[in-house]
């Protein structure tokens, strides 16, 4: 289980799941996207699914991805929407999913604030995700910090929006960093961000995440 996390919101945390999601799907396997940002839900409209049924109603049966959408954008990804769950029915759901044998990734919310913590816990690793700016690796700082403190360290950063010219190193720590560049098309209907999270997800094999 993947925690696909970031200090600010609009850093491409979504389509990082998405993303990585497919890129697993093409490797064979079938993973599930649930989307942890209960405040601020918007993966179901990146997926092209409903927002409904989702983890508030997945939460009252004995097999919550029952009621989990196949994905109309990203071949092979199912997808879990947050809208109307609560933080306890957020947490049943993924205590749930800790038996799987699917791949699951968890779209968290922005920032190191107690609604991260709910899939942060859950999670075996996370996923940075940041911008190039300064800011926005400052804020991926934070998050970094309270992954570790949860036991879901990092096991990648994943820099959207860049040319590879910014080193998070210095910030985020020696995990591997992939830098998935800013493209004309939407980033999951171009070439090269979809190589960047093949390689995403390599890396993560390497690490056994």
């Amino acid at each position: 289980m993947l925690a696909i996390a970031g200090g600010k919101g609009g850093c491409g945390k979504t389509t990082t799941a998405l993303g990585v999601a497919r890129a697993m799907a093409r490797a064979g396997r079938r993973p599930v996207v649930v989307d942890a940002d209960l405040d601020m839900p918007d993966l179901h409209r990146q997926a092209g699914v409903a927002q409904t049924p989702g983890v508030a109603t997945a939460a009252s049966r004995s097999a919550p991805l029952e009621v989990a959408h196949p994905s109309t954008c990203v071949d092979g990804v199912d997808v879990l929407p947050a809208a109307g769950a609560s933080p306890v029915a957020l947490a049943s759901v993924l205590d749930a999913l800790e038996t799987s044998d699917r791949p699951v990734l968890l779209d968290c919310p922005a920032g190191a604030g107690p609604d991260g913590a709910v899939p942060l816990r859950a999670a075996t690793h996370s996923v940075l995700v940041s911008t190039p700016t300064r800011q926005s690796l400052l804020d991926a700082v934070k998050t970094a910090a309270m992954a570790r403190q949860l036991d879901s360290p990092p096991a990648l950063t994943v820099v959207s929006r860049s040319e590879g010219d910014v080193d998070p190193t210095p910030l985020l720590g020696r995990q591997p960093t992939v830098h998935v560049p800013d493209v004309s098309l939407p980033p999951l209907e171009a070439t090269e961000p979809a190589t960047r999270y093949r390689e995403v997800v390599k890396n993560l094999k390497k690490r056994n995440a």
